[in-house]
């Protein structure tokens, strides 16, 4: 990609989800990039952790810690990180000064010397205590400054533009009360505007993800008038528009979603994304429940949609072989934690993590006498690694190539791409 704009930015990102007494860790630190116009594959067996991580961006999830920007501003924050750091600054201080006090039962010579440690210790305390609750109330407020902020400017735009529109039609009354009666609809409607509407996600499975009692009309349409849009006329022009776009008709539109087939349902589904003019899409395995012929269909359009509005999309699935053809870059997701991230070409040519290798041994070709010879490897992570001692992290091997991996294993994994 030339683009190096970063749209969307994830970062340190966990999800988890209470069981009982413990937490379920579906999304484990996880970070990366998006740039502005690419396809960026996420893959991984199921349960890893893909659509929780797009669940988790576009805030269908309160996200339990980390941070997402898009286009620079902070949409997404959870607390749990700070709240931790709260909890653990105070365990430590009184440990600290237990110790102290063991310490001044044994020689009570040390009192000043003692009572001065405490109370430095105590004004770390507050100070630690002080900044993550800072911390959280901005993480908390910070959605609903995006938003204002992002209204605001909106407005300040289309005032900008009808400055102009009013001058021209000055000493004209009829004109200005049409011209100021569009303003204001524009305006209600600027108001009512989310950052966060700008990424609009493509659901898995087509007939979940539809109300069965609405017509494809009233599905296509309801953003648009969620977001304030009144005009019967124009809502109507629109689903026309974008039926024709994703290659429907006019006549669908008056229809129920069970009267489609699998592979027109996702077309509803994408019609409903893109009726937004979304710049970017979280496309969660819009492929996966639909037969090859129509995948390969529903690929071509997403590809077409792509080019033709400018879009990003984050595109998760499981099938390498779709994900080579269509992103640009690739991360590889197990067990709630990114393993690898790479660009397209270089994860298929330098699989350095034995999962993403594992992955790519189980990708059949249409050739027989491949097949009868394909050995398939199997990732055994307790085999695989020895963490005991050395950590791991996500760390850059190569440039723009990066393994989850302790100190041991990037030296193997960089002594492997020479």
């Amino acid at each position: 990609m030339n683009n190096n704009e970063v749209l969307l930015k994830v970062e340190h990102l966990c999800q988890y989800f209470r069981m009982g007494r413990r937490d379920l860790k579906a999304v484990d630190d996880v970070s990366f990039e998006i740039k502005k116009g690419e396809v960026f594959g996420l893959v991984g067996e199921s349960g890893c952790g893909k659509t929780t991580t797009g669940r988790s961006i576009i805030k269908l999830y309160d996200i339990t810690s980390g941070n997402i920007y898009f286009k620079g501003e902070r949409v997404g924050a959870g607390t749990r990180s700070y709240k931790n750091a709260i909890s653990q600054a105070r365990k430590a201080a009184a440990e600290q000064i237990k110790a102290l006090k063991a310490e001044l039962e044994a020689d009570e010579g040390k009192k000043e010397e003692v009572d001065a440690k405490i109370k430095e210790i105590k004004e770390n305390l507050r100070e630690v205590v002080r900044e993550n609750r800072t911390q959280i109330r901005e993480a908390n407020l910070s959605s609903k400054k995006v938003d204002r902020r992002h209204a605001e400017k909106q407005i300040a735009k289309l005032k900008e533009e009808y400055k102009e529109k009013f001058a021209a039609v000055e000493g004209d009354e009829a004109a200005t009360k049409a011209l100021q009666k569009e303003f204001n609809s524009r305006c209600r409607v600027a108001k009512k505007s989310r950052l966060i509407t700008q990424i609009q996600m493509i659901f898995q499975d087509p007939i979940a993800s539809l109300d069965p009692r609405m017509t494809v009309r009233e599905i296509i349409a309801e953003g648009l008038i969620i977001n304030g849009i009144r005009d019967k006329e124009y809502i109507t022009q629109k689903v026309y528009e974008i039926l024709e776009t994703v290659g429907l008709v006019r006549e669908h539109a008056d229809r129920y979603p069970h009267e489609f087939s699998g592979g027109q349902r996702q077309r509803i589904g994408i019609a409903r994304a893109i009726i937004m003019q979304p710049e970017m899409i979280i496309a969660d395995e819009p492929i996966s429940a639909l037969d090859v012929s129509i995948q390969a269909q529903v690929i071509n359009l997403l590809n077409d949609l792509r080019e033709r509005l400018g879009l990003t999309i984050l595109f998760i699935a499981h099938d390498l072989s779709v994900v080579k053809y269509f992103s640009d870059r690739i991360g590889v997701m197990y067990f709630g934690k990114m393993v690898e991230l790479a660009s397209s070409e270089e994860l298929f040519k330098n699989p350095l993590h034995p999962y993403t290798r594992s992955l790519l041994s189980a990708i059949p070709l249409p050739d027989p006498r491949y097949e009868k010879k394909r050995t398939r490897m199997t990732y055994n992570p307790i085999a695989e690694h020895d963490y005991s001692v050395n950590l791991p992290s996500l760390r850059e091997v190569s440039p723009g190539h990066f393994v989850y991996c302790n100190d041991e294993e990037e030296a193997k994994y960089k002594e492997m791409i020479k």
